[in-house]
């Protein structure tokens, strides 16, 4: 799954007046946007995240400022670093995710897939690894 999660650089337009960035679901992203949320005001040390979703697709852009976010499949882990206003993660459902090191002014743009569900969420790291590990066997036993 790590593989799933990658970079997505959005179309510009500008000119002398600034800059504009275009994101529209089912053609920039892979998949109708039916939540959006932001996370601003984090100090440096802290972490968010810290959960998998079992159906939920995500897009993370830095709209302002700076953060790192460290993706895990329970076998493999990445990290991005998101810093220009243009470029966003894909994060595929079932990938681990952990959101830190945010600048002072840093405002996180999130487009989830899925309307907010807290059933499907997994935040227990041990859960998480224990859900992938089986998934994982029984698909080797096919």
């Amino acid at each position: 799954m790590i593989e799933q999660c990658r970079l997505i650089e959005f179309p510009q337009k500008g000119d002398d007046r600034g800059h504009l960035v275009i994101v529209e679901g089912n053609q920039d992203i892979p998949f109708e946007i039916k939540r959006v949320f932001y996370i601003y005001g984090s100090d440096k040390e802290v972490i968010r995240g810290k959960h998998a979703n079992y159906n939920t697709e995500f897009v993370l852009i830095n709209v302002a400022g700076t953060s790192k976010v460290k993706v895990d499949d329970g076998i493999n882990q990445k990290i991005f670093r998101l810093d220009r206003p243009h470029i966003g993660i894909y994060l595929p459902k079932m990938v681990w995710k952990d959101m830190y090191d945010f600048s002072h002014d840093s405002v996180l743009l999130v487009l989830a897939s899925e309307h907010y569900d807290e059933n499907e969420y997994i935040r227990s790291y041990s859960k998480y690894l224990e859900i992938v590990r089986k998934k994982f066997e029984e698909e080797t036993l096919c």
